[in-house]
């Protein structure tokens, strides 16, 4: 980098991430947007999916939850390859192959064949979150990460707020046409996206700085400087018996299954909860879903600002949790009524969403090198299994009881030990 002035160097600075910001972030955005529309839809299906093919709670909950298994299964070997071959590379094929799976379910006719599916398009989709957060350790250092992570995880309640409308206007408009139903032609006209996007990836992603055609030299040099000094205080492992004995990384993983636990139980079950309290109409059903996925998108940004401004993790992560729990608890008391059980739901996807996002300012700011993709897979990975267990304890709590609130009351408790965790990584490890 050439010999600058402070205030000239304070500018390329300026420049760099900025416009590093707006080549990357939107497209990232799509990808992690199309991921969790394939989520969303699920939980939508379920409407007509189970009186068709004469499924029970319990079926669909353990199906919702198999593709994680796969996800746990295949996380890190994932991620790994991903450090080796680069991002653009595996991150396409991972679009492209559960984009097709999710099609498949569009002639799901058995319970075996939804779990079949499920747990192939687990696989196909693993690596993907820790692939897109490990991306952006490549690009931007712990001081701006807060912010970018938080844009990034805004997919989650866009896929939501476009998801849900657009999976019931599908269901509505299209049931019976060519003799199929509406959660069949669903299914395969929102797994197109996917497809599409992840076929993109290979000419838009770049690998590195290095390749950053939107950046001039003294740019390049000033990131790349910087990514290597926010490297020199991360954590490495000099082997695997090392890197399985940290105390930190299962602590992390503890924290983030709580997290995901309540992530899922808002994903999987939200369009049953707005039923529950007296909406029939999918198409009303959506647009009610928007609601607290709106809600969610104004809290992340504030509270991804806040925490990069105090450079202040822990209780930027506590707050929303707690805040999550007593949503859902709300939610459970005030099922019958429409207007307060929404108002309770925009609060728990506020509080849980907003974790999920100021959760990964931790591992990402703790591990550096190959300990970072391996770590930030292990962590992601052991933590997905909460998507296993959060809709197949909520579902079958719902058939043994008749009611979805004991398992809220279960994903509230479990949302608050979360927290407590919290507390036991040290501030001046992560508050930077």
């Amino acid at each position: 980098m050439t010999t600058l002035s402070l205030e000239a160097v304070s500018t390329v600075r300026s420049n760099a991430y900025r416009k590093t910001a707006w080549r990357l972030m939107p497209f990232l955005m799509l990808c992690y947007l199309c991921a969790y529309l394939d989520r969303v839809n699920v939980g939508f299906a379920k409407l007509q999916m189970m009186n068709d093919l004469a499924l029970s709670e319990t079926v669909y909950g353990l199906g919702a939850g198999m593709f994680f298994i796969g996800y746990f299964l295949c996380e890190v070997p994932s991620n790994i390859i991903l450090h080796k071959v680069g991002a653009r590379v595996w991150i396409a094929r991972i679009m492209i192959t559960w984009g097709i799976i999710s099609a498949l379910f569009a002639f799901v006719e058995t319970a075996w064949q939804f779990y079949a599916l499920r747990f192939l398009l687990g696989i196909a989709e693993a690596g993907l979150a820790p692939g897109l957060l490990l991306y952006l350790t490549y690009w931007f250092p712990s001081y701006r990460r807060a912010r970018m992570t938080v844009l990034w995880f805004i997919a989650i309640p866009l896929s939501g707020m476009v998801g849900g409308p657009l999976s019931g206007w599908i269901m509505n408009h299209f049931a019976g046409m060519h003799g199929w139903a509406g959660w069949q032609w669903m299914f395969v006209l929102e797994a197109i996206p996917t497809v599409v996007v992840g076929l993109l990836v290979l000419s838009y992603l770049k690998d590195g700085v290095h390749q950053a055609s939107w950046l001039d030299d003294d740019e390049k040099a000033l990131i790349s400087r910087e990514l290597a000094e926010d490297d020199q205080k991360k954590v490495t492992h000099a082997s695997v018996g090392e890197f399985i004995r940290d105390r930190r990384l299962w602590l992390l993983a503890g924290i983030y299954f709580c997290v995901v636990m309540g992530q899922y139980a808002i994903t999987f079950w939200l369009p049953t909860l707005v039923r529950n309290a007296g909406v029939s109409d999918p198409l009303h059903i959506g647009f009610l879903t928007s609601l607290p996925y709106i809600c969610a998108i104004a809290a992340m940004l504030l509270v991804g600002r806040s925490g990069d401004k105090h450079r202040e993790r822990r209780w930027h992560l506590i707050v929303p949790m707690i805040a999550g729990a007593l949503g859902l608890t709300l939610a459970a008391l005030l099922g019958g009524n429409i207007v307060l059980s929404i108002l309770s739901l925009c609060l728990a996807a506020s509080g849980i969403l907003s974790a999920s996002s100021m959760f990964w300012m931790l591992p990402t700011t703790l591990l550096g090198g190959v300990s970072a993709a391996a770590g930030i897979a292990a962590v992601n990975s052991f933590a997905n299994l909460a998507g296993f267990c959060s809709p197949y304890l909520i579902g079958w709590i719902t058939t043994q009881t008749g009611s979805s609130a004991i398992g809220m009351y279960l994903i509230t408790g479990v949302l608050l030990g979360g927290a407590s965790l919290v507390l036991r990584i040290p501030a001046a490890l992560v508050n930077r």
